[in-house]
């Protein structure tokens, strides 16, 4: 039986992810962290919510993404108007053959750019949860199963923007992270003007990385260890929203999956085959706090799920790395399960 060299997978995963992250910022400028975060959801096989007003770039780093990788792209344009049908495909009977034929809807590609995801019904948002889910689409009692890798970039507006409907608690908690673009720097905004100011960036855009890569990528990401502290230290974070005072829902138990899939994918991306408490609490942010609901006495402070989050990460200890069963760097038994 051929033995694979788990290192020289992670060396391939950083030289790959190194291609893409460079091809990303050569449309989004001055957002590193961003970018990273969206190669981490990539890689810990989940999905990416872009939440911020009209203009900063939303639609441009999901699309950025979708072109690096030599795979399936379809992009839908949520509207009040838009049909669940639009989404998932609809059977439609043929005259010669006397028979339905399945027309695949748009969800039925690798990379799905959602743009404005909360101008759609909440019934047509909700046509995205089982493919999100479980990578499957049921129409009329039929499965169909869907493309590897899958991945949903959507785009949101923030809620208080006219022609909105909020995103429910079940849509909201299948997003891996949510992430905000922010303003640029001036530097950066001079520099956009300069480079992009005739034509858009990603004309020129070609892919970096085929998807049988990222699948590959993928696999190696999954074979990254979580030794039981840092396991039991995420679990400890998550469980601590569910009984915070200024919150009146927690995070799920799949924050905390979503939570070590991405620590994982972090650690890869930093040439680690194991993750530290440091993964944890640099995605802690991003993964949990688009799952929270403040109280309303938390809302009249101004409390954000943000601070909430941030807070508990200062006052939850970090694991002892002398307890227990630690890897420490270029140790032999690093992997060891």
């Amino acid at each position: 039986m051929t033995t694979i060299d788990p290192r020289a997978s992670l060396s391939d995963l950083t030289t790959t992810a190194d291609r893409v992250r460079r091809a990303v910022e050569s449309v989004i400028e001055g957002k590193p962290e961003v970018v990273r975060i969206a190669l981490t959801v990539l890689l810990a096989e989940g999905h990416l919510l872009i939440e911020d007003v009209p203009g900063v770039g939303k639609t441009m780093l999901s699309k950025a993404l979708a072109r690096s990788i030599d795979c399936s792209v379809r992009r839908i344009q949520f509207t009040p108007d838009l049909l669940p049908s639009d989404i998932t495909g609809v059977s439609v009977f043929d005259q010669q053959r006397r028979d339905f034929e399945f027309k695949p809807g748009a969800i039925f590609a690798q990379i799905v750019v959602g743009d404005e995801i909360n101008r759609a019904s909440p019934k047509t948002q909700s046509a995205l949860l089982e493919s999100m889910e479980e990578r499957q689409v049921t129409v009329d009692g039929t499965t169909y199963e869907l493309p590897s890798p899958f991945m949903v970039i959507a785009t949101q507006n923030p809620v208080e923007m006219e022609g909105t409907y909020p995103l429910p608690e079940a849509q909201r908690d299948r997003f891996t992270a949510r992430v905000s673009i922010g303003y640029p720097s001036p530097d950066s905004e001079l520099k956009m003007l300069e480079m992009h100011g005739g034509a858009s960036p990603l004309d020129d855009l070609q892919p970096v990385a085929h998807a049988r890569e990222i699948v590959e990528l993928i696999k190696a990401v999954r074979q990254v260890y979580v030794s039981e502290p840092v396991r039991r230290y995420a679990v400890t974070l998550v469980g601590a929203t569910r009984n915070h005072p200024d919150l009146r829902l927690g995070a799920s138990p799949r924050a905390t999956l979503h939570l070590v899939r991405a620590a994982r994918a972090s650690a890869a991306l930093d040439g680690r085959d194991y993750v530290l408490p440091d993964d944890v609490q640099t995605l802690a942010a991003s993964v949990l706090a688009h799952r929270l609901l403040p109280t309303a006495q938390a809302q009249l402070n101004r409390r954000t799920p943000e601070q909430v989050v941030t807070e508990i990460v200062q006052r939850v200890p970090v694991p002892d790395p002398t307890a227990g069963s630690w890897p420490q760097p270029g140790a032999p038994g690093s992997r060891s399960r």
